[in-house]
């Protein structure tokens, strides 16, 4: 089968690779029908060291269930599923706390021995404990929705949980990448009253305002904190949602969160820095948030998207097929894409 290989910086290329079969009982092999570039994926894109093995990349997918191990129960072949970013056993200790990306047996597509979801097929370990199966055909319109499902609407709520934002709050979401903008449409859902944006991409900003965005902030530093300040009558925003993953996101987002206000941090840290512990503790600053448990939000995200009352999709600017994943690849590190679907 065909799949997504990255060799280093910048070298990422569709190869022929072992097809995606079953190991053990608890498998699923899953074709997929979409899948996508993330932003984290980036990340090795512009900085991994070379590797002549190469490795599979890709994280996020749906697509239809072609086999199943003798002892899966919740999925059967046909099946639409939509897979969280992780897989999980489902009955582990962390899982029954829906913190099943700490399961013991758990892991993440691409890793090592791992299929990567940019590809034809992929294996999935705990499928029962994994995927979620989807009330809708193969051409349905909702598509490209319910596939942020598996990591970047999820990501943009789990920021907005972490951050106590709550019905009339205040909110400013740090960051106008694809997990900011689902970051902007989880607090509206919440019922924020008050959603500020930070970003300069007008055609990102313009997508913010209609997900629910009150006001943008384009300005950066000390020109941003006082921009927000004034919007928020000197005192700053109840919550912050940290997008981003830099030492100066997180210092903004500590900047513009009130005392006794929370930040929610769900950018993919990249350097350390960026707080002062002293200085929050002072001012009764909580910070949560971390790598999000995505299957534990699938079913309470899953009927906005299924209704339409939501529409996390509109995410997706760029549309290639798997032979397309390089040049999108290259879109979205040049920033001439925010987030490329891919239909396999």
């Amino acid at each position: 089968m065909r799949a997504t290989v990255i060799r280093g910086a910048g070298d990422v290329h569709v190869e022929e690779v072992p097809d995606a079969a079953l190991r053990e009982p608890t498998d699923a092999v899953v074709r997929v029908v979409l899948t996508c570039v993330c932003g984290s994926d980036l990340w090795p894109y512009k900085g991994m060291e070379r590797d002549e093995d190469g490795k599979r990349i890709g994280h996020e997918f749906l697509g239809v269930v072609e086999e199943v191990g003798s002892e899966v129960r919740s999925v059967r072949p046909g099946d639409l599923v939509v897979s969280p970013f992780t897989f999980s056993d489902g009955t582990c200790e962390f899982c029954r706390e829906s913190l099943q990306t700490s399961c013991p047996s758990g892991g993440v597509y691409g890793a090592p021995g791992e299929d990567g979801a940019q590809g034809e097929a992929v294996r999935v370990p705990h499928a029962d404990g994994t995927l979620v199966p989807l009330p809708v055909q193969q051409d349905d319109p909702l598509l490209p929705s319910l596939l942020t499902l598996a990591d970047v609407f999820p990501t943009g709520h789990h920021a907005a949980v972490s951050a106590g934002v709550r019905r009339g709050g205040s909110v400013a979401v740090v960051g106008d990448g694809a997990v900011g903008l689902c970051g902007v449409l989880a607090a509206a859902r919440l019922g924020a009253d008050q959603l500020i944006i930070m970003g300069r991409h007008q055609d990102r900003t313009e997508l913010a305002r209609e997900f629910g965005a009150t006001d943008v902030v384009p300005e950066r530093g000390d020109e941003a904190v006082q921009r927000v300040r004034d919007l928020t009558g000197g005192e700053g925003v109840r919550s912050v949602l940290e997008c981003v993953g830099t030492a100066e996101s997180m210092a903004t987002a500590t900047r513009l969160v009130r005392d006794g206000g929370a930040i929610g941090y769900v950018g993919v840290p990249q350097e350390g820095g960026g707080l002062d512990l002293r200085e929050l503790f002072m001012r009764n600053v909580r910070i949560g948030g971390g790598v999000c448990p995505a299957r534990a939000y699938v079913e309470e995200l899953l009927p906005d998207v299924l209704s339409g009352a939501v529409r996390p999709g509109r995410v997706f600017d760029h549309v290639t097929d798997l032979d397309g994943v390089p040049d999108a690849y290259r879109a979205m590190a040049d920033r001439k894409a925010l987030k490329a679907l891919v239909r396999v």
